[in-house]
């Protein structure tokens, strides 16, 4: 998979991943990611494949067979979407440590504040291509 373009797994019934995955697909300076929501099937294997931990629910991102959680995941995602998103990628001057912090208390409150899903989101027939489940 490494050779691959790089996945984006999600949680599929977190509002805030589901707005997130819509912003990509609209920023993205071309089509780079494959998409599989957390709670699918093909998510599981390769969660279990890349030996990715169960605590993981959020965003991660796999490139060239190297797994992104927390804050990096989002610091990969940056340099794929156009231009005017660039700025964001400043936040990498900010310490690991705090980055995964601050990450971890908003993921940690996400369904809180923004709510979820009763189900998975469906991807509209031209994002299909881009799901893996």
């Amino acid at each position: 998979m490494s050779n691959e373009k790089p996945i984006l797994l999600f949680d599929g019934v977190c509002n805030v991943c589901n707005v997130a995955v819509d912003f990509i697909l609209k920023h993205e300076k071309e089509e780079q990611f494959q998409f599989a929501s957390l709670q699918s099937e093909k998510a599981k294997e390769i969660k279990n494949r890349y030996k990715i931990s169960e605590t993981v629910d959020s965003i991660i991102v796999i490139e060239h067979g190297k797994v992104y959680t927390y804050s990096t995941a989002v610091l990969k995602i940056i340099p794929k979407l156009s231009l005017g998103w660039q700025l964001f990628r400043l936040f990498v001057i900010l310490p690991k440590p705090l980055r995964d912090t601050l990450y971890r208390q908003f993921a940690k409150r996400r369904y809180q504040f923004f709510g979820k899903k009763e189900s998975c989101r469906i991807p509209a027939p031209e994002e299909r291509k881009r799901f893996l489940d």
